[in-house]
Protein backbone atom coordinates (compact mmCIF):
# COMPACT_ATOMS: atom_id res chain seq x y z
CA UNK A 1 0.00 0.00 0.00
CA UNK A 2 2.33 2.78 1.24
CA UNK A 3 1.94 6.12 2.98
CA UNK A 4 3.55 9.54 3.05
CA UNK A 5 4.20 12.61 5.17
CA UNK A 6 5.33 16.10 4.15
CA UNK A 7 6.16 19.20 6.17
CA UNK A 8 6.89 22.86 5.45
CA UNK A 9 8.29 24.72 8.45
CA UNK A 10 9.84 28.06 9.30
CA UNK A 11 12.45 26.10 11.23
CA UNK A 12 14.22 22.81 10.52
CA UNK A 13 11.70 20.13 9.48
CA UNK A 14 13.87 17.02 9.66
CA UNK A 15 12.68 15.70 13.04
CA UNK A 16 9.00 16.11 12.16
CA UNK A 17 9.63 14.53 8.77
CA UNK A 18 11.46 11.57 10.32
CA UNK A 19 8.80 10.74 12.89
CA UNK A 20 5.86 11.66 10.65
CA UNK A 21 7.06 9.26 7.97
CA UNK A 22 7.80 6.57 10.56
CA UNK A 23 4.14 6.66 11.64
CA UNK A 24 3.31 5.10 8.24
CA UNK A 25 5.47 2.01 8.75
CA UNK A 26 2.40 -0.26 9.06
CA UNK A 27 1.58 0.47 5.40
CA UNK A 28 4.68 -0.98 3.74
CA UNK A 29 7.65 -3.24 4.27
CA UNK A 30 10.05 -2.74 1.38
CA UNK A 31 11.38 0.80 1.02
CA UNK A 32 11.50 4.00 3.01
CA UNK A 33 12.66 7.39 1.78
CA UNK A 34 12.98 11.05 2.74
CA UNK A 35 14.08 14.15 0.87
CA UNK A 36 14.49 17.75 2.02
CA UNK A 37 15.46 21.00 0.36
CA UNK A 38 18.04 22.76 2.51
CA UNK A 39 17.85 26.12 0.74
CA UNK A 40 20.54 25.20 -1.78
CA UNK A 41 19.91 21.65 -2.93
CA UNK A 42 17.84 18.51 -2.46
CA UNK A 43 19.17 15.92 -0.01
CA UNK A 44 17.67 12.45 -0.36
CA UNK A 45 17.97 9.14 1.46
CA UNK A 46 16.33 5.80 0.53
CA UNK A 47 16.79 2.57 2.48
CA UNK A 48 15.64 -1.03 2.29
CA UNK A 49 13.32 -1.64 5.27
CA UNK A 50 12.41 -5.24 4.48
CA UNK A 51 14.62 -6.60 7.28
CA UNK A 52 14.68 -3.64 9.69
CA UNK A 53 12.28 -0.92 10.69
CA UNK A 54 12.30 2.63 9.36
CA UNK A 55 13.72 4.35 12.44
CA UNK A 56 17.05 2.49 12.79
CA UNK A 57 17.65 2.73 9.06
CA UNK A 58 17.21 6.51 8.94
CA UNK A 59 18.23 7.83 12.36
CA UNK A 60 21.85 8.33 11.31
CA UNK A 61 20.71 10.43 8.34
CA UNK A 62 18.97 13.10 10.38
CA UNK A 63 21.98 15.33 10.94
CA UNK A 64 22.58 15.41 7.17
CA UNK A 65 19.01 16.32 6.24
CA UNK A 66 18.45 19.78 7.66
CA UNK A 67 15.94 21.91 5.77
CA UNK A 68 12.64 23.73 6.02
CA UNK A 69 10.61 21.63 3.57
CA UNK A 70 10.63 17.89 2.96
CA UNK A 71 8.61 14.80 2.09
CA UNK A 72 8.92 11.19 3.20
CA UNK A 73 7.38 7.87 2.20
CA UNK A 74 6.95 4.27 3.22
CA UNK A 75 6.72 2.32 -0.01
CA UNK A 76 5.59 -1.26 -0.43
CA UNK A 77 6.99 -1.57 -3.93
CA UNK A 78 9.32 0.93 -5.58
CA UNK A 79 12.15 3.21 -4.50
CA UNK A 80 10.87 6.65 -3.51
CA UNK A 81 11.23 9.66 -3.44
CA UNK A 82 12.17 10.07 -7.10
CA UNK A 83 13.99 13.28 -8.13
CA UNK A 84 13.74 14.85 -11.59
CA UNK A 85 15.43 17.64 -13.52
CA UNK A 86 12.89 18.85 -16.06
CA UNK A 87 11.55 21.88 -17.90
CA UNK A 88 9.44 22.50 -14.78
CA UNK A 89 12.60 22.70 -12.70
CA UNK A 90 14.04 20.22 -10.23
CA UNK A 91 11.44 18.43 -8.11
CA UNK A 92 10.95 15.30 -6.05
CA UNK A 93 7.83 13.18 -5.77
CA UNK A 94 6.30 10.40 -3.68
CA UNK A 95 3.05 8.60 -4.46
CA UNK A 96 0.51 6.16 -3.04
CA UNK A 97 -1.88 4.15 -5.16
CA UNK A 98 -1.76 1.92 -8.20
CA UNK A 99 -1.46 2.70 -11.90
CA UNK A 100 -3.29 -0.17 -13.56
CA UNK A 101 -2.74 1.02 -17.15
CA UNK A 102 1.01 1.58 -16.82
CA UNK A 103 1.89 -0.46 -19.95
CA UNK A 104 -0.41 1.67 -22.10
CA UNK A 105 0.94 4.92 -20.63
CA UNK A 106 4.57 3.87 -21.05
CA UNK A 107 3.93 2.99 -24.70
CA UNK A 108 2.34 6.38 -25.23
CA UNK A 109 5.12 8.32 -23.50
CA UNK A 110 7.95 6.48 -25.27
CA UNK A 111 6.39 6.74 -28.73
CA UNK A 112 8.31 9.91 -29.58
CA UNK A 113 11.57 8.51 -28.12
CA UNK A 114 11.78 11.26 -25.51
CA UNK A 115 11.08 9.18 -22.38
CA UNK A 116 12.51 6.09 -20.75
CA UNK A 117 11.78 4.26 -17.49
CA UNK A 118 13.70 2.21 -14.97
CA UNK A 119 12.72 -1.45 -14.78
CA UNK A 120 12.23 -2.91 -11.31
CA UNK A 121 13.30 -6.38 -10.21
CA UNK A 122 9.84 -7.83 -10.97
CA UNK A 123 10.01 -6.46 -14.56
CA UNK A 124 7.53 -3.70 -13.77
CA UNK A 125 8.42 -0.02 -13.91
CA UNK A 126 8.69 2.49 -11.11
CA UNK A 127 5.13 3.78 -10.80
CA UNK A 128 6.23 7.08 -9.25
CA UNK A 129 8.60 7.68 -12.14
CA UNK A 130 5.72 7.18 -14.58
CA UNK A 131 3.52 9.58 -12.62
CA UNK A 132 6.24 12.23 -12.73
CA UNK A 133 6.64 11.76 -16.48
CA UNK A 134 2.92 12.39 -16.97
CA UNK A 135 3.08 15.55 -14.86
CA UNK A 136 6.09 16.73 -16.86
CA UNK A 137 4.03 16.76 -20.08
CA UNK A 138 2.36 20.02 -19.10
CA UNK A 139 3.54 23.62 -18.66
CA UNK A 140 3.10 23.77 -14.88
CA UNK A 141 2.75 21.40 -11.94
CA UNK A 142 -0.96 21.93 -11.35
CA UNK A 143 -1.86 21.22 -14.98
CA UNK A 144 0.48 18.25 -14.95
CA UNK A 145 -1.10 16.76 -11.83
CA UNK A 146 -4.57 17.28 -13.31
CA UNK A 147 -3.48 15.50 -16.49
CA UNK A 148 -2.05 12.61 -14.50
CA UNK A 149 -5.28 12.27 -12.53
CA UNK A 150 -7.27 12.02 -15.76
CA UNK A 151 -4.98 9.62 -17.62
CA UNK A 152 -4.27 6.92 -15.06
CA UNK A 153 -6.58 4.00 -14.41
CA UNK A 154 -6.42 3.15 -10.72
CA UNK A 155 -5.51 5.83 -8.20
CA UNK A 156 -2.71 8.16 -7.21
CA UNK A 157 -2.28 10.51 -4.26
CA UNK A 158 1.03 12.33 -4.11
CA UNK A 159 3.37 14.86 -2.55
CA UNK A 160 5.58 16.86 -4.91
CA UNK A 161 8.49 18.84 -3.46
CA UNK A 162 9.97 21.92 -5.12
CA UNK A 163 12.47 24.42 -3.73
CA UNK A 164 9.52 26.66 -2.82
CA UNK A 165 7.07 24.27 -1.19
CA UNK A 166 5.01 21.08 -1.47
CA UNK A 167 2.15 20.22 -3.80
CA UNK A 168 -0.21 17.76 -2.11
CA UNK A 169 -2.80 16.01 -4.29
CA UNK A 170 -5.49 13.49 -3.42
CA UNK A 171 -6.40 10.93 -6.07
CA UNK A 172 -9.24 11.70 -8.43
CA UNK A 173 -11.95 9.83 -6.51
CA UNK A 174 -10.46 10.17 -3.05
CA UNK A 175 -9.78 6.45 -2.63
CA UNK A 176 -6.90 7.24 -0.26
CA UNK A 177 -6.78 10.08 2.28
CA UNK A 178 -4.63 13.21 2.40
CA UNK A 179 -4.94 15.17 5.64
CA UNK A 180 -3.60 18.66 6.33
CA UNK A 181 -2.26 19.69 9.73
CA UNK A 182 -0.96 22.87 11.35
CA UNK A 183 1.10 23.91 14.33
CA UNK A 184 2.93 27.11 15.23
CA UNK A 185 5.27 27.82 12.33
CA UNK A 186 4.61 24.67 10.30
CA UNK A 187 2.12 22.83 8.09
CA UNK A 188 2.00 19.16 7.18
CA UNK A 189 0.27 16.78 4.78
CA UNK A 190 -0.14 13.14 5.70
CA UNK A 191 -1.82 9.91 4.67
CA UNK A 192 -2.41 8.84 8.29
CA UNK A 193 -3.83 11.39 10.70
CA UNK A 194 -2.22 9.40 13.55
CA UNK A 195 1.11 10.95 12.49
CA UNK A 196 0.07 14.39 13.75
CA UNK A 197 -0.80 14.44 17.50
CA UNK A 198 2.59 13.52 18.97
CA UNK A 199 4.24 16.08 16.69
CA UNK A 200 1.79 18.75 17.98
CA UNK A 201 -0.04 19.20 14.67
CA UNK A 202 -3.74 19.94 14.79
CA UNK A 203 -5.86 18.70 11.90
CA UNK A 204 -6.94 21.40 9.48
CA UNK A 205 -9.01 19.37 7.03
CA UNK A 206 -8.89 16.52 4.55
CA UNK A 207 -8.39 17.21 0.87
CA UNK A 208 -11.37 16.47 -1.31
CA UNK A 209 -11.22 14.01 -4.22
CA UNK A 210 -8.81 15.28 -6.85
CA UNK A 211 -8.00 18.43 -4.86
CA UNK A 212 -4.50 19.94 -5.05
CA UNK A 213 -2.95 22.39 -2.59
CA UNK A 214 0.42 24.11 -2.34
CA UNK A 215 2.00 24.12 1.11
CA UNK A 216 4.67 26.53 2.36
CA UNK A 217 5.80 27.49 5.86
CA UNK A 218 3.34 30.41 5.60
CA UNK A 219 0.18 28.48 4.77
CA UNK A 220 -1.83 26.26 2.45
CA UNK A 221 -3.20 27.48 -0.89
CA UNK A 222 -5.79 25.58 -2.87
CA UNK A 223 -4.63 25.42 -6.50
CA UNK A 224 -7.16 22.89 -7.83
CA UNK A 225 -10.67 22.48 -6.47
CA UNK A 226 -11.99 19.05 -5.50
CA UNK A 227 -14.28 17.01 -7.69
CA UNK A 228 -17.80 16.00 -6.69
CA UNK A 229 -17.46 12.19 -6.87
CA UNK A 230 -15.76 10.30 -4.04
CA UNK A 231 -15.13 6.57 -3.64
CA UNK A 232 -12.93 6.25 -0.56
CA UNK A 233 -11.71 2.71 0.11
CA UNK A 234 -13.80 1.09 2.86
CA UNK A 235 -10.93 -1.30 3.63
CA UNK A 236 -9.19 1.67 5.26
CA UNK A 237 -11.48 1.26 8.26
CA UNK A 238 -11.64 -2.53 8.09
CA UNK A 239 -7.92 -3.28 8.01
CA UNK A 240 -5.00 -1.23 6.88
CA UNK A 241 -5.83 2.10 8.51
CA UNK A 242 -4.10 2.62 11.85
CA UNK A 243 -6.50 2.44 14.85
CA UNK A 244 -5.96 6.04 15.96
CA UNK A 245 -6.43 7.51 12.47
CA UNK A 246 -9.62 9.09 11.14
CA UNK A 247 -10.84 9.14 7.56
CA UNK A 248 -13.65 11.50 6.57
CA UNK A 249 -14.13 12.14 10.28
CA UNK A 250 -14.62 8.46 11.16
CA UNK A 251 -12.11 6.84 13.53
CA UNK A 252 -10.85 3.39 12.51
CA UNK A 253 -10.82 1.84 15.99
CA UNK A 254 -14.28 3.13 16.89
CA UNK A 255 -15.57 1.72 13.61
CA UNK A 256 -14.08 -1.70 14.44
CA UNK A 257 -15.80 -1.68 17.82
CA UNK A 258 -19.10 -1.05 16.02
CA UNK A 259 -18.42 -3.94 13.62
CA UNK A 260 -17.87 -6.34 16.51
CA UNK A 261 -21.00 -5.15 18.30
CA UNK A 262 -23.04 -5.62 15.11
CA UNK A 263 -21.74 -9.17 14.71
CA UNK A 264 -22.68 -9.93 18.31
CA UNK A 265 -26.22 -8.57 17.95
CA UNK A 266 -26.83 -10.95 15.05
CA UNK A 267 -25.27 -13.97 16.77
CA UNK A 268 -26.58 -16.59 19.19
CA UNK A 269 -23.51 -18.76 19.74
CA UNK A 270 -22.49 -19.61 23.31
CA UNK A 271 -18.77 -19.23 23.98
CA UNK A 272 -16.44 -18.89 26.96
CA UNK A 273 -14.15 -16.18 25.61
CA UNK A 274 -13.85 -13.71 22.73
CA UNK A 275 -10.42 -12.92 21.31
CA UNK A 276 -9.00 -11.09 18.34
CA UNK A 277 -6.42 -12.31 15.85
CA UNK A 278 -3.66 -9.77 16.63
CA UNK A 279 -3.59 -6.94 15.82
CA UNK A 280 -6.23 -6.12 13.26
CA UNK A 281 -8.95 -8.26 14.83
CA UNK A 282 -8.58 -6.77 18.30
CA UNK A 283 -10.93 -3.80 17.93
CA UNK A 284 -13.69 -5.94 16.42
CA UNK A 285 -13.35 -8.53 19.20
CA UNK A 286 -13.59 -5.89 21.94
CA UNK A 287 -16.79 -4.60 20.40
CA UNK A 288 -18.18 -8.13 20.14
CA UNK A 289 -17.28 -9.07 23.72
CA UNK A 290 -18.74 -5.87 25.13
CA UNK A 291 -22.02 -6.28 23.26
CA UNK A 292 -22.35 -10.03 23.96
CA UNK A 293 -21.32 -9.67 27.63
CA UNK A 294 -18.71 -12.41 27.14
CA UNK A 295 -15.18 -12.14 28.63
CA UNK A 296 -12.57 -10.70 26.31
CA UNK A 297 -9.19 -12.43 26.38
CA UNK A 298 -5.96 -12.79 24.46
CA UNK A 299 -5.48 -16.49 23.70
CA UNK A 300 -2.89 -15.37 21.13
CA UNK A 301 -0.40 -12.57 21.69
CA UNK A 302 2.03 -11.06 19.22
CA UNK A 303 5.72 -10.84 19.96
CA UNK A 304 5.83 -7.08 19.41
CA UNK A 305 9.56 -6.45 20.10
CA UNK A 306 10.44 -7.83 16.67
CA UNK A 307 7.09 -8.26 14.91
CA UNK A 308 5.39 -4.86 14.66
CA UNK A 309 2.05 -4.57 12.88
CA UNK A 310 2.81 -4.63 9.18
CA UNK A 311 1.84 -6.14 5.88
CA UNK A 312 3.35 -9.51 5.14
CA UNK A 313 6.42 -10.20 2.95
CA UNK A 314 5.70 -10.87 -0.74
CA UNK A 315 6.88 -14.49 -0.72
CA UNK A 316 4.11 -16.90 0.33
CA UNK A 317 6.35 -19.30 2.25
CA UNK A 318 7.93 -16.41 4.14
CA UNK A 319 4.45 -14.97 4.81
CA UNK A 320 3.39 -18.26 6.35
CA UNK A 321 6.54 -18.40 8.47
CA UNK A 322 6.14 -14.80 9.69
CA UNK A 323 2.46 -15.36 10.49
CA UNK A 324 3.38 -18.34 12.63
CA UNK A 325 6.47 -16.98 14.35
CA UNK A 326 5.00 -13.66 15.47
CA UNK A 327 1.92 -15.15 17.21
CA UNK A 328 2.30 -16.98 20.53
CA UNK A 329 -0.59 -19.06 21.89
CA UNK A 330 -1.40 -19.05 25.61
CA UNK A 331 -2.43 -22.62 26.32
CA UNK A 332 -3.76 -21.77 29.78
CA UNK A 333 -6.40 -19.52 28.17
CA UNK A 334 -7.23 -21.99 25.42
CA UNK A 335 -7.49 -25.48 26.90
CA UNK A 336 -11.07 -26.67 27.33
CA UNK A 337 -12.55 -23.38 26.09
CA UNK A 338 -15.17 -22.56 23.48
CA UNK A 339 -13.43 -19.67 21.75
CA UNK A 340 -14.71 -17.04 19.33
CA UNK A 341 -12.18 -15.04 17.35
CA UNK A 342 -12.74 -11.85 15.38
CA UNK A 343 -10.53 -10.96 12.44
CA UNK A 344 -10.58 -8.04 10.01
CA UNK A 345 -11.11 -10.34 7.02
CA UNK A 346 -10.40 -13.74 5.52
CA UNK A 347 -8.39 -13.28 2.33
CA UNK A 348 -6.86 -16.64 1.37
CA UNK A 349 -7.37 -18.44 4.65
CA UNK A 350 -3.85 -19.91 4.70
CA UNK A 351 -2.69 -18.06 7.81
CA UNK A 352 -6.02 -18.58 9.57
CA UNK A 353 -5.77 -22.31 8.90
CA UNK A 354 -2.51 -22.47 10.85
CA UNK A 355 -4.03 -20.45 13.70
CA UNK A 356 -7.01 -22.83 13.90
CA UNK A 357 -4.75 -25.87 14.01
CA UNK A 358 -2.61 -24.37 16.76
CA UNK A 359 -5.65 -23.47 18.88
CA UNK A 360 -6.99 -27.01 18.65
CA UNK A 361 -3.51 -28.37 19.43
CA UNK A 362 -3.65 -26.35 22.67
CA UNK A 363 -6.87 -28.09 23.67
CA UNK A 364 -9.67 -25.78 22.54
CA UNK A 365 -13.15 -27.32 22.43
CA UNK A 366 -14.54 -25.01 19.74
CA UNK A 367 -13.24 -22.35 17.35
CA UNK A 368 -15.80 -19.84 16.03
CA UNK A 369 -14.74 -17.14 13.54
CA UNK A 370 -16.38 -13.75 12.93
CA UNK A 371 -14.70 -11.61 10.21
CA UNK A 372 -15.37 -7.87 10.35
CA UNK A 373 -16.35 -7.65 6.67
CA UNK A 374 -18.03 -9.76 3.97
CA UNK A 375 -16.14 -12.40 1.95
CA UNK A 376 -13.55 -10.84 -0.36
CA UNK A 377 -14.59 -11.83 -3.89
CA UNK A 378 -12.75 -9.44 -6.23
CA UNK A 379 -9.18 -8.22 -6.62
CA UNK A 380 -8.83 -4.50 -6.02
CA UNK A 381 -8.76 -2.45 -9.25
CA UNK A 382 -7.59 0.72 -7.60
CA UNK A 383 -5.02 0.07 -4.85
CA UNK A 384 -2.25 -2.39 -4.03
CA UNK A 385 -3.50 -3.59 -0.66
CA UNK A 386 -3.56 -7.33 -1.47
CA UNK A 387 -0.69 -9.53 -2.60
CA UNK A 388 -2.94 -12.21 -4.08
CA UNK A 389 -1.58 -13.47 -7.38
CA UNK A 390 -5.08 -13.98 -8.71
CA UNK A 391 -8.74 -14.43 -7.89
CA UNK A 392 -8.32 -18.18 -7.43
CA UNK A 393 -6.36 -17.52 -4.22
CA UNK A 394 -9.29 -15.82 -2.50
CA UNK A 395 -11.14 -18.10 -0.07
CA UNK A 396 -14.51 -17.25 -1.62
CA UNK A 397 -13.33 -18.10 -5.13
CA UNK A 398 -11.74 -21.35 -3.91
CA UNK A 399 -15.14 -22.25 -2.50
CA UNK A 400 -16.80 -21.47 -5.83
CA UNK A 401 -14.32 -23.69 -7.66
CA UNK A 402 -14.97 -26.54 -5.27
CA UNK A 403 -18.75 -26.14 -5.42
CA UNK A 404 -19.29 -25.62 -9.15
CA UNK A 405 -15.97 -26.05 -10.95
CA UNK A 406 -15.45 -22.41 -11.99
CA UNK A 407 -15.13 -18.97 -10.42
CA UNK A 408 -17.14 -16.81 -12.82
CA UNK A 409 -20.66 -18.27 -12.93
CA UNK A 410 -23.43 -16.84 -10.69
CA UNK A 411 -21.14 -14.30 -9.04
CA UNK A 412 -24.04 -12.11 -7.99
CA UNK A 413 -25.62 -15.02 -6.16
CA UNK A 414 -22.43 -15.77 -4.25
CA UNK A 415 -22.10 -12.10 -3.28
CA UNK A 416 -25.73 -11.93 -2.10
CA UNK A 417 -25.70 -12.82 1.62
CA UNK A 418 -29.34 -14.01 1.45
CA UNK A 419 -28.78 -16.61 -1.30
CA UNK A 420 -28.32 -20.37 -0.99
CA UNK A 421 -25.09 -20.17 -3.01
CA UNK A 422 -23.64 -17.65 -0.57
CA UNK A 423 -24.58 -19.92 2.33
CA UNK A 424 -22.95 -22.89 0.61
CA UNK A 425 -19.78 -20.85 0.01
CA UNK A 426 -19.56 -19.81 3.67
CA UNK A 427 -20.17 -23.40 4.76
CA UNK A 428 -17.38 -24.66 2.48
CA UNK A 429 -14.94 -22.09 3.88
CA UNK A 430 -15.98 -23.08 7.42
CA UNK A 431 -15.37 -26.76 6.75
CA UNK A 432 -12.10 -26.20 4.88
CA UNK A 433 -10.71 -24.24 7.84
CA UNK A 434 -12.11 -26.68 10.43
CA UNK A 435 -14.14 -23.97 12.13
CA UNK A 436 -17.01 -24.72 14.49
CA UNK A 437 -18.98 -21.84 12.96
CA UNK A 438 -18.35 -18.94 10.59
CA UNK A 439 -20.44 -15.80 10.13
CA UNK A 440 -19.41 -12.73 8.13
CA UNK A 441 -20.45 -9.11 8.57
CA UNK A 442 -22.88 -8.28 5.77
CA UNK A 443 -22.18 -5.50 3.27
CA UNK A 444 -25.22 -3.41 4.24
CA UNK A 445 -24.16 -3.43 7.87
CA UNK A 446 -20.57 -2.62 6.94
CA UNK A 447 -21.40 0.48 4.93
CA UNK A 448 -23.94 1.76 7.43
CA UNK A 449 -21.41 1.37 10.26
CA UNK A 450 -18.95 3.66 8.47
CA UNK A 451 -21.49 6.42 8.79
CA UNK A 452 -20.86 8.37 5.59
CA UNK A 453 -23.06 8.18 2.47
CA UNK A 454 -22.81 4.76 0.85
CA UNK A 455 -22.32 6.30 -2.59
CA UNK A 456 -19.03 7.79 -1.33
CA UNK A 457 -17.61 4.36 -0.41
CA UNK A 458 -15.77 1.91 -2.64
CA UNK A 459 -16.85 -1.67 -1.89
CA UNK A 460 -15.55 -3.28 -5.09
CA UNK A 461 -13.53 -6.04 -3.38
CA UNK A 462 -16.75 -7.40 -1.82
CA UNK A 463 -19.43 -6.59 -4.38
CA UNK A 464 -17.67 -6.17 -7.73
CA UNK A 465 -19.60 -2.94 -8.22
CA UNK A 466 -17.76 0.30 -8.94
Amino acid sequence: MGGFFGVASRDDCSTDLFFGTDYHSHLGTRRGGMIVHNGKEFVRRIHDISNAQFRPKFQDDLDKMGGRIGIGVISDYEDQPVTFHSHLGTFAIVSVGAVKNSAELVKKLTADRSAHFTELADHDINQTELIAALINQEDDFVSGIARMQEEIVGSCSLLLLTDKGIYAARDKYGRTPVVLGQKDGAYCATFESCAMPNLDYKPLRELGPGEVVFITPDGVEQVKAPGKKMRICTFLWVYFGFPSSCYEGVNAEEFRYRCGACLARKDNVEVDMVGGVPDSGTGCSIGYADEAKVPFGRPFVKYTPTWPRSFMPPNQSMRDLVARMKLLPIEQLIRGKRLLFCEDSIVRGTQLQDTVNRVYACGAKEFHMRPGCPPLMFGCKYLNFSRSKGLKELAGRKAMMALQGDIETDLDAYVDATSDKHAAMVDWIKRSLNLTSLKYLEIGDLTSLVGIPQENLCTYCWTGRE
